[in-house]
């Protein structure tokens, strides 16, 4: 089982990382992994369910997913400059400017899914690109140091923690 160093990642990400370090996968295997997982339960859901909101102020299972994309794409992003020895310390992104100006009430459940499962599958050929020492460049993002394997596994994470979410609040 490959580890990290505390050093990859901020400790914000501990939670993240420990879920898909118990896994006991390597992070190829752990973003398909995680991929399979949100689809199988992703498409099963009603219309009624991808709506849905737990508390007013929450988001809807699709807005969600929005976020789950969003995301991905950004930490993608952060891997490929990390990956390139970018040392520019990158901007955070506030998650719920990006779900209120997603749009996604007017988004068709089905494309979102169908574009979650294109991203992933671009994440996967970008990690993959990589080699053994690429994986372990660092850079800095929103103030914090992380690796390039780092940000594969938080993208796992992170899916996996809202994926619980979803069973826990929403289903």
């Amino acid at each position: 089982m490959e580890t990290l160093n505390q050093n990859e990642y901020d400790p914000f990400y501990q939670p993240y990382i420990t879920a898909v370090l118990s896994k006991n996968k390597n992070l190829l295997e752990m973003l398909d992994y995680s991929e399979n997982k949100a689809v199988i339960l992703l498409q099963s859901l009603t219309k009624a369910q991808q709506e849905f909101r737990y508390a007013e102020s929450k988001w809807s299972i699709k807005e969600i997913l929005q976020h789950l994309i969003d995301a991905e794409r950004i930490f993608a992003y952060r891997a490929l400059r990390f990956a390139r020895f970018d040392k520019t310390d990158l901007a955070g992104f506030e998650e719920n400017s990006y779900v209120e100006n997603s749009f996604c009430d007017d988004k068709n459940f089905d494309d979102l899914l169908e574009e979650f499962k294109v991203v992933r599958t671009c994440s996967k050929m970008l990690f993959k690109s990589f080699n053994v020492d690429i994986l372990k460049n660092h850079g800095l993002a929103n103030g914090n140091n992380m690796s390039v394997r780092a940000i594969a596994y938080v993208i796992s994470g992170h899916q996996l923690h809202h994926l619980n979410v979803i069973k826990e609040r929403y289903l």
